[in-house]
């Protein structure tokens, strides 16, 4: 089946399903409204965070100012608290459905590690809340920005940063790769890119240059934030992007999530990981439909649907889980 189609029963038992969670980038205004009016469970979700952080950022999610919602500081509190919300009301409907594997596009992964009870969602709320300071902070201080090329292999994207002083970001597809750094560097990548024959070389409207060296204070600053997150044993196959390899392994968690912030995204291996798992239905659960796109791009086998907005929820109906 293509990833167009609902998710498949396979003899009345669910086969293997993996949850993906988006990053920064996907928020939207009124994200998350509708689950807010019309269902309890996500309800306590973004009220519960309304409380923990001492402001309504349910308010900025439901009304923006958009301006105020793309702040790095905003943005990825934003994005996990909704994703979150969406998570618990599919739990209440499917309270079976559970994830063999999850994983998520950089701040994902502090989602995917709260789906797998790896994290409390309050502690996972104040590291969301941590890692969006220190990266803004790190941005203000060492300024830089992101450009995604378009067209061109993974190689050629290698030997580009080499020669432009940019720095590989993310490996989102096998021909969308991101780079960052300086602001000078990732002109030069763009501009260097035409000639390797890539399609496009677009400049990201990003707060900063993330997954790169400018935001070494932002891991340490992390690292040490870590230090005193009580972190439990993942219920399913957690897949970080640093590596894009499984880890279970507590200590290493708490290294690659600190990591993650200078290293590149390995999606493209992170959803290789998930195949070889013996996965082909997944669930992206949140804002945007991001992950959707990429994962067709890198296994059309794949089928997977978004669950976004709550009308989404139908495409779960089809699915039969027995108890």
């Amino acid at each position: 089946m293509g990833s167009h189609g609902p998710l498949a029963p396979s003899g009345g038992r669910v086969r293997e399903i993996a949850f993906l969670f988006p990053g920064q980038g996907a928020q939207f205004v009124g994200m998350g409204s509708d689950f807010y009016r019309e269902d309890r469970e996500a309800q306590n979700i973004f009220d519960q965070a309304d409380q923990q952080l001492g402001f309504s950022l349910s308010k900025l999610c439901f009304d923006g100012p958009e301006a105020e919602l793309t702040r790095t500081t905003h943005a990825q509190i934003a994005i996990f608290v909704t994703s979150i919300a969406i998570l618990q009301s599919i739990r209440s409907g499917w309270p079976h459905l559970k994830p063999s594997v999850v994983c998520g596009l950089s701040l994902g992964e502090f989602t995917s590690l709260v789906a797998v009870e790896a994290i409390t969602f309050e502690e996972g709320l104040d590291l969301v809340r941590r890692r969006g300071e220190l990266m803004e902070k790190a941005a203000q201080k060492n300024p830089g920005t992101m450009a995604s090329i378009l067209g061109i292999s993974i190689a050629d994207c290698i030997q580009l940063c080499k020669e432009s002083g940019a720095e590989l970001a993310n490996i989102n597809s096998y021909e969308q790769i991101v780079v960052s750094g300086t602001t000078q560097a990732v002109n030069k990548a763009c501009e260097l890119a035409k000639t390797k024959g890539a399609k496009r070389a677009i400049l990201l409207k990003v707060g900063g240059a993330f997954h790169s060296s400018l935001m070494k204070d932002a891991q340490k600053g992390l690292e040490e934030v870590l230090e005193k997150v009580e972190i439990n044993e993942p219920r399913g196959t957690f897949i970080p992007n640093v590596t894009g390899e499984p880890a279970s392994d507590l200590k290493t968690i708490r290294s690659l999530l600190a990591k993650q912030l200078t290293s590149p995204v390995q999606w493209v291996k992170t959803m290789e990981t998930v195949v070889r798992f013996g996965v082909k239905e997944c669930v992206e659960i949140g804002p945007g439909r991001v992950l959707k796109g990429l994962a067709r791009k890198i296994n059309p086998e794949l089928n997977i649907i978004s669950i976004e907005k709550k009308t989404d929820l139908d495409q779960l109906k089809p699915i039969k889980v027995e108890g």
